[in-house]
């Protein structure tokens, strides 16, 4: 027989619905419980308005794919930046972390992920129609950014095929980011070392050759 929990029936759906946030289990789902149980409804009421709001208003920007409440992100509209150099990223979160770093000033486009065969990912349901239309304006260099991954190397060897006809400069980001790691989660001044030390993508070798070659394209 199945043991009953101990929680009330709203408090263990509380602790449920925490539990499926990323990097939270079950022990902090119940931490993070107990704290909104034990905080002022009036707080609690604040934090069920964000997590509303922002379902409600934040989408993605028109160009390059940021998040932005308006047709445009800050970065797109912005007059200031570099619109001839462009970084490349898997994600729109990536872009908040390169910005934490503080010393890249062009502009980004968001694939909306990477080239996954064993997921099923291919360059068509990524963002790379809408990259290669936006370098018909006058682009110097595009930065790849895609994370130290497999699949982020794999996506950035494909794009680099793509792009060197149109005789682009294309660096690749390098030194400071661990392989594997993700780069949300890296700290500004890892990131910064990494936009630093890109390197230019002829001297990014065919490390994914057998990647490519096995079925994988």
């Amino acid at each position: 027989m199945p043991r009953a929990t101990i929680l009330p029936p709203s408090l263990a759906r509380l602790v449920n619905e925490l539990s499926k946030l990323p990097t939270v289990g079950p022990k902090t789902a119940h931490r993070l419980a107990f704290h909104i149980l034990n905080t002022h409804r009036e707080e609690v009421g604040k934090l069920a308005q964000a997590l509303l709001e922002v379902k409600d208003k934040i989408h993605f920007c028109r160009l390059c794919g940021g998040f932005t409440e308006q047709e445009f992100c800050a970065v797109c509209q912005d007059e200031t930046r570099e619109k001839s150099r462009i970084c490349v990223v898997e994600h729109s979160s990536d872009i908040i972390a390169i910005e934490r770093a503080g010393n890249f000033k062009g502009l980004y486009h968001v694939l909306g992920g990477a080239i996954s065969p064993l997921e099923g990912i291919s360059p068509g349901d990524l963002r790379i129609k809408e990259l290669l239309a936006r370098l018909d304006t006058p682009c110097q260099e595009i930065i790849l950014a895609t994370n130290l991954s497999v699949e982020g190397e794999a996506t950035a060897l494909y794009l680099t095929r793509l792009i060197k006809p149109l005789r682009i400069k294309i660096t690749r980001i390098a030194h400071g980011l661990p392989v594997g790691g993700n780069l949300e989660y890296a700290d500004e001044v890892t990131l910064a070392k990494a936009m630093e030390g890109r390197r230019l993508i002829s001297d990014f070798g065919m490390r994914n050759a057998d990647y490519t070659q096995h079925g994988h394209k």
